[in-house]
């Protein structure tokens, strides 16, 4: 069915969102226009300002409306500790733990060639300045267990070595609550690759 255009621009304009499809844009645009005018005219505003205030932070990368995010301003976290995360989604998952008190580095991505990503893309010049000017112990590096998260891990090891400063991995294989019949491959290769001898 042909809908008038600006109707069907708004359902495109939906279609940016993740996982949103024709058929979900078009419930999207429907629910907004029916019975939620006022709600449609808040989340433009809301969209106008978050676009246009919404920045990174000078340090860590992720998104903030500030210079520095709330951590990189706090005097509570440990700056000997510098947590590299790909996302600021990772950022959060890593918060949501409750036990993690340094600082972090977020990459807004992973090393992928074929997608034309590349360390400059990923903040390299901004990580070599920080390791420079902070004395930072420890580099944990959390990037997602993928090919693409493993290269990248590889790659700033590779790259912040001369700052001789420890650099660790965080640990992949079987879940909390995993039995081992249901667990692929590659996991339980990488438990085993990473097992720890008990005391």
């Amino acid at each position: 069915m042909k809908f008038s255009p600006l109707l069907e621009q708004l359902i495109e304009a939906l279609r940016c969102l993740p996982g949103v499809g024709p058929k979900t844009a078009q419930r999207m645009a429907f629910q907004l226009l029916e019975r939620g005018r006022n709600n449609g005219k808040q989340l433009a505003k809301i969209l106008q300002t978050a676009m246009d205030d919404i920045h990174h932070c000078k340090n860590c990368r992720t998104f903030s409306e500030t210079e520095l995010c709330a951590l990189c301003a706090s005097f509570n976290r440990d700056h000997g500790l510098l947590c590299v995360v790909e996302s600021p989604s990772d950022m959060a998952a890593v918060e949501q733990m409750g036990s993690y008190r340094g600082l972090y580095f977020v990459l807004m991505g992973h090393l992928s060639p074929l997608d034309g990503i590349g360390p400059d893309d990923l903040g390299m010049k901004e990580l070599n300045a920080l390791l420079t000017q902070r004395e930072v112990k420890e580099v944990i590096l959390a990037t997602n267990p993928t090919v693409e998260g493993e290269a990248t891990a590889h790659y700033i090891s590779e790259l912040i070595k001369p700052y001789h400063v420890k650099i660790t991995r965080i640990a992949h294989g079987v879940p909390l609550g995993g039995e081992l019949e249901y667990i692929d491959c590659g996991t339980l290769a990488h438990a085993f690759s990473g097992r720890e001898e008990i005391a």
